[in-house]
């Protein structure tokens, strides 16, 4: 059963003294009713309505007027970490007739690589990486034996992603915060519910923080998570300022000595400049004592394609993102995807979506991605 504290209780002067009213908007107190823990702890925090609404939508791409998605049901399964080479068949089968017909051929020439190029730009690897990729392969395979194009083109995958730092931080001092940022419809809710999840078997004192307090659903969604994997959840009035809905989950979480705040933000179309603001405003805010931002996760959804790209550039520049979360990566057959948004960023792709389970957002393995897009 759910405790929701009352609109009317406001939040101590010196919890946001430092922050001036330009920062922060007049917030609700955020530690919840002592001794509440788990599913128990739903804690509202109530700030003013902005001057603009942000665009509403469902995260999962549904629309705003129908019902927040379920989290997953348990399986038998649950407990069983995929594999990219085991869910990234329809990425695998683009590939498998032009990686065929290569293979056939006797000695590896012109022709063959001009092939090769072109089944990676249908691959949405883009034609700057595929002409980066093809230069240096150009150079070493040409006058081998097919096989050995394919190994070397397997090869220069997996260095492309070298040196990225796919572990997500944790910082020495808590309550460390993850903010999400995205467009509606990428994943983002989903992506903190199964985050949640894993650092709780983890181990680790959770904060959920609904910070996309322009889209009903949004909340209502995590509040399923957080029941169904016994996290604090800390939401916002409809319309609340989501600075403060992120600040009370912080010090909520300082409250209760929790390790991770897990922050959900709005997610406007990116062609609309005040979003960005806002974003920025939530990253200065949730930086603030006693927080400490460790990651800025952008969310894409990988069946956008180079779309993805735009979105990605724009939410880089207004944040600071420090990595990438690529949901629904089995549902494409463009997993050529990930080497794009790789190189036109330079970001690393810390997290990859595989499926509709509790557990099937991994973190991403080179190796195995290329194991999974070549065979």
């Amino acid at each position: 059963m759910f405790r929701r504290r009352q609109r009317g209780d406001v939040a101590p002067d010196e919890a946001t003294e430092d922050l001036g009213p330009d920062e922060v908007a007049e917030s609700d107190q955020a530690p919840g009713p002592q001794g509440s823990t788990g599913r128990d702890a739903v804690i509202e925090s109530e700030g003013p309505p902005p001057d603009e609404a942000l665009a509403t939508g469902s995260d999962d791409g549904s629309g705003a007027g129908g019902a927040a998605p379920a989290p997953p049901e348990a399986g038998a399964d649950e407990d069983e970490t995929p594999s990219m080479p085991g869910r990234l068949g329809r990425a695998r089968r683009a590939l498998a007739a032009p990686f065929a017909a290569i293979r056939s051929r006797g000695r590896v020439d012109d022709a063959v690589l001009d092939e090769l190029e072109e089944a990676l730009i249908l691959a949405d690897v883009g034609l700057p990486t595929t002409t980066k990729l093809m230069a240096e392969l150009r150079s070493e395979a040409r006058g081998k034996a097919p096989d050995e194009l394919i190994e070397a083109l397997r090869t220069a995958i997996v260095s492309f992603f070298a040196g990225d730092e796919t572990e997500l931080v944790i910082g020495e001092e808590a309550p460390s915060v993850w903010l999400f940022v995205g467009v509606n419809g990428v994943g983002k809710t989903t992506s903190i519910g199964k985050l949640a999840r894993r650092e709780s078997d983890r181990g680790r004192k959770i904060v959920i923080a609904a910070g996309d307090t322009f889209r009903a659903a949004a909340g209502e969604q995590l509040a399923a998570w957080a029941a169904r994997t016994g996290t604090d959840l800390v939401e916002g009035a409809d319309g609340a300022d989501p600075s403060s809905v992120v600040y009370d989950a912080i010090r909520h979480a300082a409250a209760k000595n929790a390790d991770l705040v897990l922050a959900d933000t709005a997610g406007r179309l990116h062609t609309k400049t005040n979003l960005m603001v806002e974003l920025e405003k939530i990253r200065r805010v949730a930086d603030r004592d006693p927080g400490h931002v460790t990651e800025v996760l952008l969310v894409i959804d990988a069946t956008t394609g180079q779309n993805g790209l735009v979105q990605a550039r724009q939410f880089a520049e207004a944040v600071g993102v420090t990595g990438i979360v690529l949901t629904k990566l089995d549902g494409t057959a463009k997993g050529g995807i990930v080497l794009a948004i790789r190189a036109d960023l330079g970001l690393p792709i810390k997290l990859v979506g595989l499926g509709e389970g509790e557990h099937d957002l991994v973190i991403f393995d080179p190796a195995e991605f290329a194991e999974a897009l070549i065979g």
